[in-house]
């Protein structure tokens, strides 16, 4: 039978991974199946109509751009380096 989550911790869980924890990782950490996680997931959703599954995918994206932007930032400035000699 399925154990009911009281909704201070389906709230922190969905929380988490607003802040960008992975579902699989919060479902490890809270003993919860994904499948449910997702359907709560699909569930939330901000007043201009954007999930929480969404937002949270776009932080992570966000967050792994800025990433590559750095590297080629770096990358361009030991290029320019090495150019002037």
């Amino acid at each position: 039978m399925p154990r009911h989550t009281d909704q201070s911790t389906k709230n922190e869980i969905l929380s988490a991974i607003k802040d960008g924890l992975s579902v699989a990782d919060a479902a490890i950490k809270y003993t919860k199946p994904t499948q449910t996680i997702y359907a709560w997931l699909r569930g939330q959703v901000d007043n201009i109509g954007t999930s929480a599954l969404e937002v949270a995918k776009l932080r992570r994206e966000n967050t792994e751009l800025k990433e590559i932007i750095g590297w080629l930032t770096l990358e361009k400035r030991r290029g320019e380096k090495n150019h002037r000699g």
